[in-house]
């Protein structure tokens, strides 16, 4: 299984990683080769808020549709516009083009309680 060694990672197989003062958020290699071909992914608006754990979106292929959690907290400041036209970048590059936002945390404390690489890397199946 691929993981980015820069990203921290729920369970529910959601990252995050650090760029600057903001977080990227996206879904890992194993939950895109779990869902199949993504076909539809609905993020939310920029300036939209939530807490961690939250839904922030949801994620449709052609097996399933997907409720996408937030690692932390805060304001979405940006989103991957593309992925409305090009939603199969999931599964191409989950962690590069097929990112879904990026928010600036209310509490960037909440980035320590997340799963390591390693920790989610034994985790996974």
């Amino acid at each position: 299984m691929n993981i980015d060694p820069t990203a921290k990672y729920l369970e529910t197989h959601e990252w995050a990683r650090k760029e600057g003062e903001l977080f990227v958020f996206g879904i890992s290699e194993h939950a895109q080769e779990s869902l199949g071909d993504v076909v539809y992914v609905d993020l939310p608006e920029v300036g939209q808020t939530f807490g961690a754990g939250e839904i922030f979106g949801v994620v449709e292929s052609v097996k399933a549709a997907s409720d996408l959690f937030a690692p932390l907290g805060g304001e979405v400041v940006a989103v991957n516009e593309t992925l409305g036209k090009n939603p199969e970048a999931v599964n191409q590059d989950p962690y590069g083009a097929g990112w879904m936002v990026k928010v600036k945390a209310s509490d960037p404390g909440q980035w320590d309680a997340l799963l390591s690489p390693a920790d989610y890397q034994g985790k996974a199946p």
